[in-house]
């Protein structure tokens, strides 16, 4: 990402106000969603699962391009997601708005910026359990904020749907190689 569109992105007002909601409770008014996947066990597969999530790695093993600008997601980073190809590419702009880093729990969470077909924001969280089981979880919150969005209706919703499920397999295929 050029200097100069990371420095623009990085000042943009996020698209929506309710930022940091997906660590609580979802705000009315959004589409929500919220999925979670055990995806292994043990330390080895938790520090594993961190360090592709942090590292985008999930977002590029679900077939997304991006291109960020910090190699890890951190408060601030700026991230540029393409999804489709040619002329069907459509690119989605977001900010990491917070970052989880705690001995058991490691993850993000981003917001919209303008330009991004939805508004909203969208948490991916690993996390080891007492038990030793390792979780991926995925929340959002979401709406459609362009003409596209709004006509495309619930396919945009299963469009989501099908990203989530993209994001849940990665992971785990990122593990397990």
């Amino acid at each position: 990402m050029n200097a100069e569109l990371a420095g623009r992105l990085a000042l943009a007002d996020l698209t929506y106000g309710e930022v940091g909601a997906t660590a609580g409770t979802l705000p009315a008014g959004y589409h929500h969603l919220r999925v979670s996947r055990v995806i292994g066990s043990g330390s080895d597969v938790f520090i594993a699962a961190a360090s592709a999530l942090l590292s985008w790695q999930v977002h590029v093993h679900a077939g997304l391009r991006v291109t960020a600008s910090a190699p890890a997601a951190s408060p601030g980073a700026v991230v540029l997601l393409g999804l489709g190809a040619g002329p069907f590419r459509v690119g989605a702009a977001c900010r990491v708005v917070y970052t989880i880093s705690e001995p058991r729990r490691q993850g993000f969470a981003y917001g919209t910026l303008p330009g991004h077909p939805e508004s909203g924001e969208e948490a991916f969280v690993v996390e080891c359990r007492s038990d030793g089981s390792v979780t991926f979880t995925i929340t959002a919150f979401s709406m459609p904020a362009t003409t596209a969005a709004r006509a495309a209706g619930p396919v945009g919703r299963l469009i989501q749907r099908h990203i989530t499920r993209r994001y849940l397999g990665a992971l785990e295929a990122i593990i397990t190689s």
